[in-house]
């Protein structure tokens, strides 16, 4: 028991050395909670909170280095319950807090923070429900010949996906959300118990709680076909050609997909013959196929994604030297990386279920998704860069409106969304009844303590 409660106290007293430059939080109400924690309240020994060392790091670790924050403590709870008692603490005590799984968030300060940051490593374990075909995850899904829509790249929950215009977005196969709410107390949220919170938590990040594990349907997964294909800047012509025939990947860099351990014949013979400097095509596992994608980066990063109607040649060349153009520009500016990806899907991927969801607002019809991706290495030059994108974007969404694409009012998909992005145009329609489901949930606002966009 000591222990336990030594751990309580550390918590608390990390959250105290925060609220000491801050304001937020006096002596005495360091030294209540600290007694209320005696001895029922106190956080388990199961739970870990650092202030430096090698855990420290690693909590506070992002795959940007530009999202990365340095915190006052780290915390790493080692069950549910001990994740309540914290979160209680936190709203208690109005600490900045920030949550994060795998670091993959690139806007600064949205799952990072100068205060307590959570990291729930821990929560890492896999049941895979061989009747109903569910798997509540946690990793990873291969020893049971099953997958997922969820990852395209390592360390990506995942929206879209390789098997999205197969089986629609991630969000769209989830049964059930394990969920600690802002109160502290632990549920379970599907849409047979609450459709409202349901509903929220399909799209709306952080808004109603820490999401624990999540509850997806599964499906077969033999051995893909497929992999990686780089040409240099003389092909670009021979590639935007077959890409606009096909409506397939990226400009220079193709990631070719089939769902199956042998692609069948014909289907991307033009990519192959497409003289290349680079190639790593092959039947291969789900995890090996993620793998070969070349975006191991942890420089600064911005991503920004455009929606995308329909991928014609002239599109592409305009996407190829709006790359070729900032690529020049910004090689004097440290940076590694300006890439533009095409991301293509079915303009059908959203009718594979009929409930709704907080994103998109409107399941009419599916868009594809032009990508931005920058990477640099000096932070001197995070403003330059930002607005780099910035600017390069709104001139391509201009582009492919002018060319009739109806496109400059599709909702923005938050997981890529830039920081200074409107409310209204993320959740759209959805809006008003995300903040109506936000006071049920969060009457304190207790999740305003976090990062992110707010309800």
């Amino acid at each position: 028991m000591a222990l336990s409660v030594g751990i309580s106290i550390t918590l608390l007293a990390c959250i105290g050395e925060l609220a000491a430059f801050s304001g937020l939080l006096g002596i005495g109400n360091i030294l209540l909670l600290v007694q209320r924690s005696r001895p029922r309240g106190s956080i388990s020994p199961k739970s870990a909170v650092d202030y430096n060392g090698s855990v420290y790091i690693k909590d506070n670790y992002h795959w940007a280095s530009s999202s990365s924050q340095i915190s006052a403590c780290s915390f790493e709870p080692g069950t549910i319950e001990d994740l309540g008692k914290a979160l209680k603490i936190l709203g208690d005590t109005r600490t900045p807090f920030a949550i994060k799984r795998g670091g993959h968030e690139t806007n600064p300060g949205f799952s990072s923070t100068q205060g307590v940051q959570i990291a729930v490593y821990l929560f890492s374990d896999v049941t895979f429900d061989s009747n109903a075909q569910t798997a509540t995850v946690g990793t990873a899904l291969e020893e049971y010949g099953v997958n997922v829509v969820g990852a395209k790249v390592i360390g990506v929950g995942g929206g879209y996906s390789y098997l999205t215009n197969q089986y629609g977005l991630a969000i769209d196969n989830v049964a059930a959300y394990e969920l600690v709410l802002p109160n502290g107390t632990v549920t379970t949220i599907a849409s047979s118990n609450d459709p409202d919170l349901f509903f929220g938590l399909r799209g709306s990040l952080n808004n109603f709680g820490i999401v624990t594990h999540v509850t997806l349907k599964t499906y077969p997964q033999p051995q893909f076909w497929g992999g990686r294909i780089s040409c240099s800047e003389d092909q670009l012509s021979a590639a935007n050609t077959v890409i606009a025939a096909f409506t397939a990947n990226p400009v220079l860099s193709n990631m070719l997909f089939y769902d199956a351990p042998t692609c069948s014949e014909g289907i991307f013979d033009d990519f192959l013959a497409i003289p290349h400097i680079d190639k790593d095509i092959s039947t291969r596992s789900c995890v090996s196929f993620i793998q070969a994608l070349p975006l191991n980066g942890t420089s600064g990063l911005k991503i920004w994604v455009l929606s995308i109607e329909e991928w014609t040649k002239s599109l592409l060349n305009d996407i190829a030297n709006e790359t070729l153009l900032y690529s020049a520009k910004l090689a004097n500016a440290s940076a590694s990386i300006a890439s533009y990806a095409v991301d293509p899907y079915l303009d059908s991927i959203y009718n594979h279920v009929d409930t709704p969801s907080a994103y998109p607002d409107s399941r009419r019809r599916g868009y594809s998704f032009l990508e931005l991706y920058y990477a640099w290495i000096n932070p001197n030059n995070d403003d330059l860069v930002y607005d780099t994108v910035a600017t390069s974007s709104n001139h391509m969404e201009q582009v492919a409106i002018t060319t009739g694409q109806d496109v400059g009012n599709v909702v923005v998909y938050p997981n890529e969304a830039s920081p200074s992005t409107p409310l209204e145009d993320i959740y759209g329609e959805n809006l008003a009844r995300l903040q109506d489901i936000k006071k049920a949930v969060d009457p304190d606002n207790v999740m305003g303590l976090a990062g992110g966009w707010k309800l």
